[in-house]
């Protein structure tokens, strides 16, 4: 199993939410977050903005599943051809799952 967190744009959850149900991944975890990538943030005027809100999506997935799972995030959370501050995302082992109700192990 793998913890696929994906970190996009706020206007891009919806359509990206829908995707993922529509391809067979309905479970998924959704929080507020804040921070900023490699360009430190971003400067309109005379304002620098440090930390840029974004929500974070997180999906626990069989390891065969995971190439497809990221295709759908990144194909539908980009912008237009792919601009800075789209998202990223990031892929991480789980060694195992359990389900609080009912004890079982495993997705």
């Amino acid at each position: 199993m793998v913890l696929v967190r994906a970190i996009i744009r706020p206007e891009k959850v919806g359509f990206v939410l829908s995707e993922l149900a529509s391809a067979g991944f309905p479970a998924v975890t959704k929080m507020d977050v804040f921070g900023r990538g490699k360009q430190k943030g971003i400067t309109v005027g005379e304002i620098h903005y440090d930390e840029i809100p974004k929500e974070m999506l997180m999906v626990v997935c069989e390891d065969e599943d995971k190439d497809d799972l990221v295709k759908i995030i990144i194909s539908t959370a980009k912008v237009g051809s792919g601009t800075f501050g789209d998202g990223r995302i990031f892929v991480s082992p789980v060694e195992s799952a359990y389900t609080i109700s009912t004890g079982k192990a495993g997705l």
